[in-house]
């Protein structure tokens, strides 16, 4: 087994991604590649190149994409899955994962984050921090759950969607892929078209 980690991106949610790794005490050394050349360390971790340099790393490390944009973490994640890398899932040991949980490779579960028994999380998703998942879900892959965002049972959230900051579903609802929900939305119906959904309850602005 790989006893080395690799992180894709230095910023934010990289910084917060290496954060878990840490708390994890799962690997030997902690590493990132970024795309910008001024940067040499990050949270006290070395930069050993820029991303185009990933492949050179895939005998040696396991490889994390810690980017929060959907759509480019979907993107890296698939180029490391067709190149062989091994994409280990990152789990914070401050969340509370329930029964019978499957989590895909990629992802990553946050701090005080409570995903409850029988749920479904796809792979390269972001279960953000103090987030809950209620028993039953199916979260499909690289969706981001934001922040303090809760979810009732028996949800469905289609790939590639994001739930902002603090957003509210009830149970039994299926939400299409490719949507988001804005900051504090309270979704009490299907979303069947993909758009940006704001309010209370939420109500489609941009398609």
């Amino acid at each position: 087994m790989k006893d080395k980690l690799l992180i894709i991106g230095a910023s934010g949610h990289g910084k917060v991604t290496a954060d878990i790794a840490l708390k994890m005490k799962k690997w030997k050394s902690i590493a990132f590649l970024d795309d910008n050349a001024s940067l040499k360390t990050s949270m006290g971790l070395e930069i050993l190149g820029n991303s185009n340099e990933v492949k050179r790393y895939i005998d040696e490390y396991q490889i994390f994409v810690g980017i929060g944009n959907n759509v480019t973490r979907q993107k890296i994640h698939l180029m490391l899955e067709e190149i062989g890398a091994t994409i280990p899932t990152l789990i914070h040991p401050n969340s509370l994962i329930g029964e019978q949980v499957e989590i895909g490779t990629g992802t990553a579960v946050m701090a005080g984050a409570v995903i409850n028994c029988c749920t479904q999380i796809g792979k390269g998703c972001i279960i953000n921090t103090g987030s809950t998942i209620d028993h039953d879900n199916r979260i499909k892959d690289f969706v981001h759950i934001s922040p303090g965002a809760h979810l009732a049972g028996t949800v469905k959230v289609g790939q590639g969607s994001w739930l902002g900051i603090g957003s509210v579903v009830s149970n039994n609802i299926n939400i299409t892929a490719h949507c988001i929900v804005g900051a504090a939305g309270v979704v009490i119906r299907d979303i069947t078209e993909p758009g940006t959904y704001v309010g209370i309850p939420v109500r489609r602005v941009i398609a």
